[in-house]
């Protein structure tokens, strides 16, 4: 068979580890031909790949990003863009596709199976969203790079007597918020499954100091809001998904602490140094599954489907499944961070 792999949406460690797990199966044990459309659905729309094989992906499995590029291209917003898709598809002789991206990349992939594209998907997001998975690859990696960053800040904080407010990625979901300010012993984590009152976080910072401690973590979502109203800054522009790009509730969230407690904030912003670079080894195990079970999904014609860890083990699940809904925060898992705040 002739199959091809994508990347799409923003970039995720894990993902060469994914492809280097199919291009080894497939190549060595079903005598496959691999290929990668470039910069996901867009070089599917254009028709531009390269060949991959089992030397072209060695030393892959430890590097960040994707080999391949990606890009956050929906075909279905562009004119022609599906027509497009099935006309490379057929022309380059693609037998099988494994799309390898988060919500929307696995979206796009669903429609398209609707339509005919022999389609497998691997869940690949940080942000640990989607449904029919307990974990995605990526978002392991993710946590540890807060969880480092936040031990480094703690010690700066001490220091100086500040309260430190880190902003982590999260949109709609605070996965990696409430995972790093867990493992990373914050003073409080604010998600946006959970709308939070400025004044009841202030008060709790002011407790906190009056008993001596003169330092603070608040681990914030990027999402986060408050019950009061938005606090968030956006810049109104949307990407091909629809989603407005988020920013500024650190900054924001620093000003109004300082402003009501007069205790001396500071914001860091985590940004993309949270997706790039060496992903963990628990991540490259678990893409490396995911890739030998999506080449196995390929060869059983099980299309439509998406590999996933449940339980420990690696099963398929719909694309419509996987994407129907968001998976947020286990409020269990929250609480868990609440018994350990202002403390």
């Amino acid at each position: 068979m002739r199959v091809a792999m994508l990347t799409g949406g923003g970039d995720c460690p894990g993902l060469n580890a994914v492809m280097r797990a199919v291009v080894r199966k497939g190549e060595r044990t079903y005598g496959d031909e691999l290929v990668g459309f470039l910069d996901g659905w867009k070089g599917v729309i254009d028709g531009t790949i390269r060949p991959l094989d089992v030397e072209a992906m060695r030393g892959t499995l430890p590097r960040g990003g994707t080999v391949l590029g990606s890009s956050r291209t929906n075909p279905f917003k562009i004119d022609g863009g599906v027509d497009a898709c099935k006309e490379s598809l057929d022309r380059l002789g693609v037998d099988a596709l494994v799309a390898i991206g988060g919500e929307d990349t696995l979206g796009v992939a669903a429609k398209l199976h609707e339509l005919g594209v022999r389609v497998v998907g691997v869940p690949k997001t940080i942000d640990n969203d989607l449904s029919g998975t307990d974990l995605t690859f990526g978002f392991d990696t993710a946590v540890q790079i807060a969880v480092d960053a936040i031990d480094r800040l703690h010690t700066t904080a001490e220091s100086h007597h500040r309260v430190m407010v880190v902003e982590v990625m999260g949109r709609h979901a605070g996965h990696i918020a409430a995972w790093a300010g867990i493992a990373g012993g914050a003073t409080m984590t604010l998600i946006p499954e959970e709308p939070f009152d400025i004044d009841e976080v202030c008060e709790a910072l002011r407790r906190r100091h009056a008993k001596g401690n003169y330092a603070s973590i608040v681990v914030v979502s990027e999402g986060a809001t408050p019950t009061e109203g938005s606090m968030t800054l956006q810049t109104g522009e949307v990407d091909a998904f629809g989603h407005v790009r988020l920013g500024g509730i650190g900054a924001r969230l620093a000003e109004e602490v300082e402003a009501r407690t007069g205790f001396e904030t500071r914001q860091t912003v985590l940004g993309h140094v949270q997706r790039g670079g060496t992903p963990t080894a628990f991540d490259r195990v678990l893409a490396t599954r995911f890739g030998v079970a999506a080449i196995d999904a390929v060869h059983d014609d099980a299309f439509g489907q998406m590999v996933a860890l449940q339980g420990g083990d690696i099963v398929r699940v719909p694309l419509s499944v996987a994407v129907g809904t968001l998976k947020t925060v286990d409020p269990s898992i929250y609480e868990v961070a609440k018994v350990f705040f202002a403390g």
